[in-house]
């Protein structure tokens, strides 16, 4: 009789361990798609994908996702080589690396629909107003750290130079360091007067008393497919399931950052365990004040024409693009069916 309870003790805890190997979907991890998403740098932006990572959200549509941080533009040509299955970062970079090839790199479902990028100058420096003649008057002469050239911040901070009637390559100094996460350092140095960036950079650098409050912000631009998940053709041709699912998870963390506050606050300090509490607090109400991240996934038209027309007027990819050749919505609208 002791040896048959003995037995059945044993078999119960193989069967609980056995259990707790399975995913929150009921499979078992060695079920589960693995999939690579490289990012460009590791944003607090980026945090409905991190909560799709965290919550298993991407498990129960048996997928298991991890977000590699690849600098210097190598978000792009990991998916152009295969290294990684998707990226998140801006549709205008995808365009360019998709001039004659077989297989380009099509967006799926919006992350960060404002342009998720900040000016701070350092603690020295008081702008007096923000009329155009004051900005101009402001930037001219300037160092800026704006990031690595033709990455978004790069590109906006190009643009905003020009509408005001700057040459970014006469009437100011661009730093492009190819690591985004340099800008605070460099203006903490003395090596610049400016920084281009965003959370958890901003708060960083005010933390430190490296600069004050961005005194010029991007997300006054509007809609704007700032970062958006991306793959290639042949992903969306040969294996559409996959596709779908990351895209319900992406959705899904979509709906719980713009709801659930409590929720986004736990995930951010998960991914972000060296900054405090009351830094990733500043930055989640900045995100939630400047209406950063998409309510339902989809890029409009509209939205996209002001990315690309930024490419353009700054002059680093002047070849035009057409939607259905950049953006594929069939994935988000086929979301919840």
């Amino acid at each position: 009789m002791n040896k048959f309870k003995l037995l059945l003790s044993m078999l119960m805890v193989l069967l609980f361990v056995l259990g707790g190997c399975s995913s929150a979907s009921g499979k078992q991890e060695d079920d589960l798609k693995k999939i690579t998403i490289a990012e460009p740098l590791h944003l607090i932006g980026y945090l409905p994908l991190y909560l799709a990572i965290n919550e298993g959200y991407f498990e129960e549509e048996g997928l298991d996702v991890e977000a590699v941080t690849s600098t210097g533009g190598a978000h792009v040509t990991t998916v152009v080589s295969g290294e990684a299955w998707g990226n998140i970062g801006g549709p205008e970079s995808n365009q360019m690396a998709n001039e004659d090839s077989p297989d380009p790199i099509l967006s799926v479902v919006n992350v960060v629909n404002r342009a998720n990028v900040y000016i701070m100058a350092d603690t020295e420096q008081k702008l007096e107003d923000d009329s155009p003649e004051a900005l101009k008057a402001f930037f001219e002469g300037k160092t800026i750290a704006a990031g690595r050239y033709g990455g978004s911040p790069n590109l906006l901070t190009r643009y905003l130079l020009m509408d005001l009637g700057l040459d970014p390559e006469k009437d100011v100094t661009l730093e492009e360091p190819a690591d985004g996460s340099a800008v605070v350092s460099l203006v903490e140095n003395g090596k610049a007067d400016m920084a281009v960036g965003a959370e958890p950079q901003i708060n960083g650098g005010i933390e430190k008393g490296v600069w004050g409050e961005p005194f010029y912000k991007f997300p006054t631009l509007g809609d704007y497919p700032y970062s958006v998940i991306s793959v290639r053709q042949s992903s969306i041709d040969d294996d559409p399931e996959t596709v779908q699912g990351f895209v319900n998870a992406i959705i899904k963390g979509l709906e719980a950052v713009n709801e659930d506050k409590e929720l986004a606050m736990k995930v951010l300090k998960e991914e972000f365990p060296t900054s405090s509490d009351e830094d990733l607090q500043a930055a989640l109400d900045r995100a939630y004040a400047d209406q950063l991240w998409s309510l339902d996934g989809f890029i409009s038209e509209e939205g996209l024409a002001k990315t690309m027309d930024v490419v353009n007027k700054t002059g680093v990819y002047t070849d035009g693009y057409e939607y259905d050749g950049l953006v594929d919505m069939q994935f988000v609208e086929g979301a919840g069916e």
